[in-house]
């Protein structure tokens, strides 16, 4: 019994070394690591966004030096391939979405179509008619000439003829 506690101290030792050696690793990542203040120290003339995107790089850099265990590697595949499938699922959706827009802006279209033929033909129907109204309106413009030229004549003839019924006496 003694000697299975001997060893799981040793197995306890071992870890918390492997532990005090991954953080002591960690915390010299972090000292490498510049922040936002110490960058804009060391390049005065860049903006606040361009500085974080050095950052941004830096890290990924860092990140990609630090080797994965093939149970770390099993996992980005796996979020590697759900963020593939959640693209493909997302593109379909927005194909669908576009699909049906598409659809809604032809029906839309279309009526537009029809209504623009309707007021074409209605439009078409009133120049017939306003030529028809000038038309007539002509006619009676001169036929209201020829009634007003005949009632002048009228009038004439009876201011004659009573002017003569005058003279006769009566």
């Amino acid at each position: 019994m003694d000697k299975d506690i001997d060893v799981w101290k040793q197995r306890n030792e071992i870890l918390h070394k492997k532990v005090n050696r991954q953080m002591a690793e960690i915390k010299d990542l972090n000292k490498k690591s510049e922040t936002i203040f110490d960058l804009a120290r060391k390049f005065p003339d860049k903006t606040y966004s361009e500085l974080e995107q050095y950052r941004d790089a830096d890290r990924q850099e860092e990140a990609g030096s630090i080797p994965l265990t093939d149970a770390q590697k099993g996992l980005v595949e796996e979020v590697e391939k759900a963020i593939k499938i959640t693209k493909e699922i997302n593109w379909k959706e927005r194909a669908q979405e576009a699909r049906v827009q598409s659809s809604q802006l032809q029906d839309e279209l279309d009526r537009v179509k029809k209504d623009n033929n309707d007021l074409f033909l209605r439009i078409a129907e009133l120049t017939e008619v306003e030529e028809s109204h000038r038309n007539v309106n002509g006619k009676l413009q001169e036929r209201l000439t020829e009634v007003e030229e005949d009632n002048k004549k009228l009038s004439g003839q009876i201011t004659d003829q009573v002017e003569r019924a005058r003279k006769a006496g009566l």
